[in-house]
């Protein structure tokens, strides 16, 4: 049996209705996520990451184009793709196991298994002593735990990642992304993660796709062929930073100034830049 998680966004086009006119949030993106591929997506602000995500997940059926997941074209929300936003969105009522619950309200299994996956999932997350606390009685890392749990119990082909650490302090948020990478290489299902943060793209993706903005679009994408558990620290993951860097700066100055200062590495880049030592 073929693995679950295989994603094609073929030709994606999004505009929203704005002051009267049309604005283009994405323009014919393509893009293709081979199952249990742990992918990273940086760009400016008002690039489209999000909206892209969003469509995905089926949140936002008016778009052009194509978005094939296992064969199946997405139309709307699913089962299959489990997502977890920056805020963990968590009902202030409910404990950490009816947050966690909520995931498999449409799932279609009995009471006994339910409570099976979801204890599972809270256990996955670290979070075994607190599955009776409320979310006030929860840190932030904490709760995103929570979140994350959530959206994995359904154990779902796709996990969309919007920012899920975007609001953390420091210690905590490379705490998390150790804990993801963990729960990834467990779970063995596709990531999909938007980020702000170049460091944590490439710290994570195994791949790190970078767009432009406005109107939003592939601009690069560089392979990070780096076994884990990774040194933040190291060379090679300097060399990847610096090139992810070069073509982001690239896009914003395209956007300030019409045209790019520094001409970004072309899409695809070679295996070797990982493993140049740093050299970029």
């Amino acid at each position: 049996m073929a693995r679950q998680g295989h994603l094609q966004v073929d030709g994606v086009s999004k505009q929203f209705r704005v002051g009267g006119s049309d604005l283009q949030v994405l323009d014919s993106v393509d893009l293709s996520v081979a199952p249990g591929e742990f992918l990273t997506i940086v760009g400016a602000s008002g690039c489209g990451k999000s909206t892209l995500l969003r469509l995905i997940a089926g949140l936002d059926p008016d778009f052009r184009g194509g978005i094939i997941l296992d064969g199946r074209r997405v139309t709307e929300p699913g089962l299959e793709r489990g997502l977890v936003f920056q805020e963990p969105r968590l009902f202030p009522w409910l404990t950490v196991t009816q947050n966690v619950a909520l995931g498999l309200l449409n799932a279609g299994l009995g009471k006994a298994e339910k409570r099976r996956a979801v204890l599972e999932h809270i256990a996955l997350v670290g979070l075994t002593g607190f599955k009776d606390a409320y979310p006030h009685q929860l840190s932030g890392g904490m709760a995103q735990r929570v979140a994350i749990a959530r959206g994995l119990v359904n154990r779902p082909g796709v996990l969309l990642l919007d920012e899920p650490f975007g609001a953390l302090d420091a210690l905590t948020r490379a705490r998390l992304q150790d804990e993801l990478q963990r729960i990834w290489a467990a779970e063995q299902i596709t990531m999909l993660l938007v980020t702000h943060d170049v460091e944590e793209a490439v710290y994570l993706g195994d791949r790190v796709v970078v767009m432009a903005p406005r109107p939003g679009r592939i601009a690069a994408s560089f392979d990070v062929a780096q076994p884990r558990p990774r040194n933040r620290t190291s060379a090679a993951l300097a060399g990847v930073r610096s090139s992810v860097m070069t073509a982001l700066e690239a896009t914003i100055a395209t956007q300030v100034f019409g045209t790019p200062r520094t001409a970004p590495r072309p899409i695809g880049v070679s295996r070797d830049l990982a493993t140049a030592d740093g050299r970029a």
